[in-house]
């Protein structure tokens, strides 16, 4: 199993930067557009676990992208500029090439912009996906469109028949949420958008609303994380509607080294 690069660094005891590229004697328009917008050591990668409701224990962790440039705190942002100048791909490849190393041994979330399936960035053989020693879940977020259902439906395909790899629809009931993507993709996991938990102890119809959710997801196989939880009472409610696994401040702050590593749930 590959070990972090020698020269990776940490901008702060808890977060690990991605580290320098290797050179190509003749570097990609990818990575020369990705160098126009950032330096590599903009990046840092962080994680928070992903909770079992019914034990407390730590499932999985989600690894997530941070960078100290003011334009792209959000890393939608951030990805979405990417998009444009051709480099999403490059972008998500050079997360990933920080973050599976630093979750060795431990079931990761990792968040994949649909533009990468669509360049079928992860059907590359080298790619890290396919080195990590545990599950990875491939976050596929509901708030941008697939604009080739098709292409991206065979490159989940390919992956999934060359690792341990299990796709999640993210960001359900945000954006351009479609409820036919669970029906046509046969994610493993469902993460439902925090605006559906927010709050949802005082919203009775939310909560109805909620659990016909999750049991329309275990229907069709998948289970479900409810993001964003934030306090004692949304957990409550959350765990009233069935849902198998939770992620917020709640719990622990995004992070590294790995928060919660000692109730993470072992085999």
């Amino acid at each position: 199993m590959r070990r972090p690069p020698s020269n990776v660094f940490a901008t702060c005891p808890f977060d690990y930067a991605v580290p320098e590229a290797r050179e190509d004697p003749e570097p990609s328009r990818s990575q020369i557009a990705l160098g126009k917008l950032i330096r590599n050591t903009d990046l840092t990668v962080v994680f928070q676990p992903i909770v079992r409701l019914a034990t407390g224990e730590v499932f999985a962790y989600e690894a997530l992208t941070r960078c100290s440039v003011d334009a792209y705190k959000d890393p939608s942002v951030l990805f979405e500029r990417a998009r444009q100048e051709g480099c999403c791909g490059r972008l998500g490849r050079t997360v990933r090439e920080v973050a599976v190393p630093l979750c060795e041994g431990v079931p990761v979330f990792l968040n994949v912009h649909p533009r990468e399936l669509e360049e079928k960035w992860l059907v590359r053989p080298d790619d890290p996906v396919f080195m990590h020693d545990s599950p990875v879940f491939i976050e596929i977020t509901e708030a941008v469109p697939l604009t080739h259902f098709q292409l991206c439906r065979s490159v989940l395909k390919e992956v999934r028949q060359r690792a341990d790899a299990r796709l999640v629809i993210d960001d359900l009931g945000a954006g351009f949420s479609n409820l036919r993507l669970i029906a046509d993709l046969e994610p493993a996991i469902v993460k439902l958008d925090r605006s559906l938990v927010m709050n949802i102890h005082k919203e009775q119809r939310k909560q109805q609303l909620v659990k016909g959710i999750v049991d329309m997801c275990v229907n069709m196989g998948a289970q479900v994380v409810a993001e964003g939880i934030e306090l004692a009472e949304e957990l409550e409610a959350i765990r009233d509607t069935g849902a198998h696994y939770g992620q917020g401040f709640l719990f622990a702050r995004p992070a590294f080294p790995l928060p919660m590593h000692d109730k993470l749930e072992r085999p």
